[in-house]
């Protein structure tokens, strides 16, 4: 059994059966998806949030065990390592607990106490904290010699040795860690210098600061830690002093005499100097470690949930990136999202060419075929819209385009980002950025998973503080919910881009590159088992990535569905039982119902992927993801001045934090239900109540014209 097993099965309350075959899996080198959809039976059913759980608390303990070698390595080498100290280190499984054992063996910089040992004043400060003698003056003057000039030199190196051992003593830490626990408050002053800047405004609720630091939000203590970070704020972390000295004196004062009294200032200068810094220094990494964990997971929540945004689907679009004075970039795409047009239109001011324009959009929207149109959601969106609509609800127009074409508004978040990147210049090498861009907005509408896969998430725009959290524990957070989504979801073998491709479980970016290069040279793929003529490819990744590849059109029925090869053995006998075929035993109810899947149990397989194997014959491929609504915001609010207190608008969610959800109500200008207005009951986690890009209905609490704030509630 792995020595972690039952550590881990305790900490996150599962079977160690589980936890070990999970742990056994991920050695052997399967993804989370992977083993979360195709091997319940080894680890209980457990999904991908606990299966994920499981890894890092493996990869935390495996580098907990690699630092204690390097402790035990460490004190053995200076000759100090003892059977009992020895045995601690390998029974200490905090790594807080760990390194206040090292600290008095870790190898340090030159301090004032490190002098004082040199100088030979050790034996003294032993002497002073056994608390024995009178007259501790006479006793310095027997170590007056060398560097130490005279005996108030010899007490001070003294007290600087005993002030040391304070701050390194197990016992202390504890005892002030536990003060910082209950009583710690987070402090934050304005840095005076820098008070009248215009940047420093946005940091004024924190000029002068102050709340116990268990009750600080994530979201406070990041704007905290930022304003500090760009020189505006002086941030710190306080504990009772005086109480945390008296208790420290307690423990290390016995009785009443000159003794005492150097050993109690010692005490007392090893905590303001030493322990007390130390510690501040702790909680602040401790606090903010946490601050990151709640942003990321804010973070990857809104991310998840706009990935899986629903998709309009392979049908024909015109993509529009709007805007005024340079004008609407329009681009024409088939069914699977290739370029087929661009031009630019200019229906708005200072140009004013709408008739022009309206030409143009009626003819290309007839020359091309347009089922659905995608305006982004910037400037001149509102505006662009509504003259989209003015062309369509044209009667003449209406009869040679149709009258069954849906337009939506569509985020751009990172789509400039994408329209500069690498990516976008491979796929459009003679295109400037501004036509990419507008292309970007048209297949975000089609399939947002599969355009969206292509941009940094972090410039997504669906989270607070991105840049200030740690950024490979966010990378790390982010990469695994796009790999979830996209293995969720599925991918079509024969459309998937290489940034699609790379997500899916087991291949990674030289597999995707291989497999869009062979496709290339040899056309559609017609079965699954053509991925193992792919370069590189062997049989353990194909084991991997199979299940979650689509063939639609496939010779066999099961290559679009998430059926893994693996068992179409298994479907094989049921058809063959039922007397036809695999393709008949889809496609009729009447025979899958005639199927008892306790027939099919065996040592490998059991009642999980038996379930598993029915639901997906009942629509093989099946695509997880709601299905899209058209959105209209109010005709009558187009600018932050139209809004009055009171107006109950349509909006759409387009951030979710831990203190509320921002909406757009086709101001320019999101506005923030703050998450005691998301409802009259009480919310912990502002998911439990909206979903990102949900169409809701609020009520303008507030509005600050100044500085362009709009309080908004879902309470009415």
């Amino acid at each position: 059994m792995n020595i972690f097993t039952k550590r881990i099965a305790k900490h996150l309350s599962l079977p160690e059966n589980g936890v070990e075959n999970t742990l056994e899996l991920l050695n052997e080198g399967c993804t989370i998806p992977f083993i979360s959809r195709y091997r319940k039976e080894r680890t209980g059913g457990l999904n991908e949030v606990q299966i994920a759980q499981i890894a890092s608390l493996n990869e935390k303990l495996q580098e907990i065990a690699k630092r204690k070698e390097t402790i035990i390595s460490t004190i053995s080498e200076q000759g100090k390592l003892t059977d009992e100290l020895e045995r601690r280190i390998n029974d200490c499984w905090d790594s807080t607990e760990l390194e206040d054992i090292y600290l008095p063996f870790r190898p340090k910089r030159r301090t004032r106490a490190s002098v004082a040992r040199e100088q030979g004043l050790e034996p003294l400060a032993t002497i002073l904290l056994m608390q024995r003698e009178h007259k501790p003056l006479q006793v310095a003057e027997r170590f007056v010699k060398g560097e130490v000039k005279d005996v108030a030199a010899a007490l001070k190196g003294a007290q600087d040795i005993i002030a040391e051992m304070v701050s390194e003593d197990e016992r202390s830490r504890y005892l002030v860690r536990q003060s910082f626990r209950r009583n710690a408050e987070i402090v934050s002053k304005v840095v005076k210098t820098k008070m009248d800047d215009e940047e420093a405004a946005k940091y004024s609720d924190y000029f002068d600061w102050r709340e116990p630091l268990r009750r600080c939000s994530s979201h406070r203590l990041l704007a905290m830690r930022r304003g500090e970070a760009e020189g505006f704020l002086r941030v710190s972390i306080k504990t009772d002093d005086e109480e945390c000295v008296s208790r420290l004196q307690r423990n290390y004062v016995k009785g009443f005499g000159k003794c005492q009294s150097l050993v109690s200032e010692a005490v007392a200068d090893g905590y303001k100097r030493l322990l007390e810094p130390s510690i501040e220094t702790e909680f602040a990494a401790m606090s903010k470690e946490q601050a990151d964990d709640e942003a990321i997971a804010v973070f990857t929540e809104n991310l998840r949930q706009l990935l899986l945004s629903p998709p309009l689907g392979q049908k024909r679009v015109m993509g529009i990136d709007p805007g005024f004075r340079t004008g609407c970039k329009v681009v024409c795409l088939d069914a699977q999202g290739n370029l087929l047009h661009h031009e630019a239109i200019f229906p708005h001011p200072p140009v004013n060419h709408r008739m022009q324009a309206t030409l143009h959009v009626q003819k290309m929207l007839q020359d091309y075929h347009v089922e659905a149109i995608a305006i982004g959601n910037g400037t001149a969106s509102r505006e662009t819209k509504s003259f989209v609509n003015d062309l369509l609800n044209d009667t003449v127009v209406a009869s040679k385009v149709g009258t069954n074409i849906q337009v939506f508004i569509v985020s751009e978040d990172g789509a400039s980002i994408y329209s500069a990147s690498k990516t976008a210049r491979e796929e459009f090498p003679d295109e400037d950025v501004t036509v990419r861009g507008a292309v970007s907005i048209g297949r975000r509408l089609m399939d947002p998973l599969a355009e969206l896969v292509k941009i940094d998430p972090k410039s997504i725009g669906v989270g607070q503080y991105q840049h200030d959290v740690d950024q490979g524990k966010l990378k790390k957070s982010l990469d695994q919910t796009v790999e979830s989504c996209v293995n969720q979801v599925g991918v079509n073998l024969n459309t998937a881009s290489q940034h699609l491709l790379m997500y899916v479980s087991g291949l990674g970016t030289t597999l995707a590159k291989n497999i869009v290069d062979y496709r290339a040279e040899h056309g559609a793929f017609t079965s699954r088992s053509q991925l193992l003529k792919i370069p590189r490819l062997g049989p353990a990744a194909y084991q991997q990535c199979a299940g979650f590849l689509r063939i639609p059109g496939a010779r066999n029925p099961l290559d679009n569905s998430a059926v893994h090869p693996e068992s179409y053995h298994i479907v094989e006998q049921m058809a063959k039982d039922q007397g036809c075929t695999v393709k008949e035993l889809i496609e009729e109810k009447s025979k899958r119902e005639l199927v008892d899947i306790r027939n099919y149990i065996t040592e490998e397989v059991g009642l999980p992927t038996l379930n598993d194997i029915m639901h997906e014959l009942e629509k093989p491929g099946r695509d997880p993801r709601e299905a899209i609504e058209v959105f209209e915001f109010d005709p009558n609010v187009k600018e932050i001045d139209d809004l009055a207190e009171g107006m109950i608008l349509p909006g759409i969610v387009t951030n979710i934090t831990n203190f509320g959800v921002f909406v757009d109500v086709g101001v320019h200008q999101d506005g923030l239900v703050h998450i005691s207005q998301l409802t009259n009951k009480f919310v912990k986690n502002p998911n439990e109540v909206v979903q990102l890009h949900q169409h809701v209905k609020v009520m303008v609490k507030e509005v600050d014209f100044r500085r362009k704030r709009i309080s908004l509630t879902m309470r009415f």
